[in-house]
């Protein structure tokens, strides 16, 4: 009786695990089959011709590829990329939008509370990490100031291009004015990077503070000059420019900002998508995009045109997302929020 019965529950168990291991198949299957003849959108919260724009037009057709659908991209601009966070964040979490995210400027925006701000940069689906890089301090290729210790001994005000209130241009640009106690005003309103280094090029502006990818372009098109890199590590695009530490004398306070600032940059290009995904499909995007960007025709792609895909999988990049906008000390928090709102009233 006790072999009958044992036997039984074996055989039930046996049928339950076959079950759900087909449910699980079906599961898979069905995220394939869900993206097959659908349009997927990767969202960009700037203008045409910028560096995120670039990143996302070359990243979409591996991404495509992986996925077995049709990618396209979608620019968004408004606010330095709040307007369209805010968009994926309230967005249907059915993973057919994402977008490629300044990590620095969604994190600062979030952390000092900007006007606007409806997302948490911690809580959304993350995808991974397209690449990472230093930021650059550019002026105009006939520029007088030649180095950062020019600009110091100048009493001007100086000028500085951007787009919205926290997107890596303003507030790079704010913390390198508090850091080097500069007097500055910070011009918002341009619809991307391109645009605003522009302005410095054509003197209408004094000075960027841009990614070094996006820099690259510029100085290479002979339109800017870079003066220095905005942290302790130099750029692989321009040796030969010193660190802001290397080329000018640097308070213990302005080392805490530029130093915070820095890991803040760190988070680099991430790619998000809204919250609350089924856990089976978002771990199918997941896949894919790791597919996608760890393909090694696009990494030399991105070596050839030198827009680096130095990819770093979902997880590493909520976990570093996470440590900046959750980790902080409330005073510096404090201070930080001091540092951009003067910005914004000059």
């Amino acid at each position: 009786m006790t072999i009958t019965t044992t036997r039984r529950a074996l055989f039930a168990l046996t049928a339950i695990a076959g079950l759900g291991f087909g449910a699980a198949g079906a599961q898979a299957q069905s995220s394939d089959e869900f993206y097959k003849g659908k349009t997927v959108r990767i969202v960009v919260g700037y203008g045409p011709g910028g560096g995120y724009d670039i990143y996302a037009r070359m990243i979409a057709p591996y991404i495509g590829k992986a996925l077995g659908t049709n990618v396209v991209v979608e620019n968004q601009p408004g606010a330095g990329g709040i307007t369209a966070l805010n968009r994926i964040a309230t967005g249907q979490p059915d993973g057919l939008s994402f977008m490629l995210v300044n990590g620095l400027g969604a994190a600062l925006a979030q952390l000092t509370e900007q006007v606007g701000v409806r997302y948490d940069l911690g809580k959304l689906s993350h995808l991974g990490t397209v690449s990472a890089s230093p930021w650059v301090w550019l002026v105009s290729a006939n520029s007088p100031f030649k180095t950062p210790q020019d600009v110091l001994n100048n009493k001007k005000r100086f000028m500085w291009s951007s787009s919205g209130p926290i997107d890596g241009l303003s507030d790079g640009a704010a913390f390198t004015c508090a850091a080097l106690e500069l007097d500055c005003s910070i011009v918002l309103g341009y619809p991307g990077s391109n645009e605003a280094a522009l302005a410095v090029a054509k003197d209408e502006m004094d000075m960027i503070y841009v990614s070094d990818t996006s820099a690259n372009n510029y100085v290479k098109a002979g339109q800017n000059r870079a003066l220095a890199t905005m942290g302790r590590v130099k750029s692989r695009f321009f040796p030969q420019v010193p660190t802001i530490f290397e080329a000018v004398k640097v308070s213990p306070e302005g080392a805490a900002l530029f130093d915070f600032h820095s890991t803040a940059e760190n988070l680099g290009r991430i790619l998000v998508a809204p919250p609350n995904m089924a856990p089976e499909r978002l771990a199918h995007l997941q896949k894919a995009i790791e597919t996608a960007l760890r393909d090694p025709v696009l990494v030399a792609e991105g070596e050839r045109t030198q827009r680096y895909v130095d990819f770093i999988d979902a997880e590493q990049t909520r976990k570093a997302t996470v440590s900046v906008v959750s980790d902080i000390d409330p005073a510096f928090k404090k201070k930080m929020i001091a540092i951009i709102a003067s910005a914004e009233k000059k």
